[in-house]
């Protein structure tokens, strides 16, 4: 989580929204990723979804089985989504999005027991930085 809380302060200092995404597989990090949506102009560039498409680019497969995803903030429903396709074996974020969040807050997209794949979700690990990093990015825009 460190690592994805490096990529957060890397966003932004880019004046993105700052999250931060790691995939580690066998104790190996195949993918780190911030926010790029703004400096993209695209809805799709979450750190998550940057992440996973390194990942799968690194394994040469669109099956990450086994990985653990690292994010600062709980996957939205494209992201959960994304990583429910992958086949990741773990997601693990800082603190829920209670706007976006589809992990905890407002669904269950990675443990819904309706899809054919399930992960295991661990929530609030090194949730104070996560928090500070989001709150003083929000407070600098108003």
């Amino acid at each position: 989580m460190a690592l994805a809380l490096e990529e957060a302060r890397r966003a932004a200092a880019r004046d993105e929204v700052p999250v931060g995404a790691v995939i580690v597989l066998k104790g190996t990090v195949l993918a780190r990723a911030h926010n790029e949506t703004r400096a993209r102009r695209d809805p799709t560039a979450h750190a998550e979804m940057l992440a996973v498409s390194q990942a799968a680019a690194a394994l040469g497969d669109m099956r990450l089985t086994g990985a653990t995803v690292y994010s600062t903030v709980e996957p939205c429903f494209m992201c959960a989504g994304a990583l429910s396709h992958a086949r990741v074996e773990r997601a693990v974020w800082g603190v829920r999005d209670p706007k976006f969040g589809a992990c905890a807050s407002l669904g269950g997209v990675l443990t819904d027991t309706r899809l054919n794949h399930r992960a295991r979700i661990t929530e609030g690990v090194l949730a104070d930085e996560a928090r500070r990093l989001l709150r003083e990015f929000f407070q600098s825009k108003r």
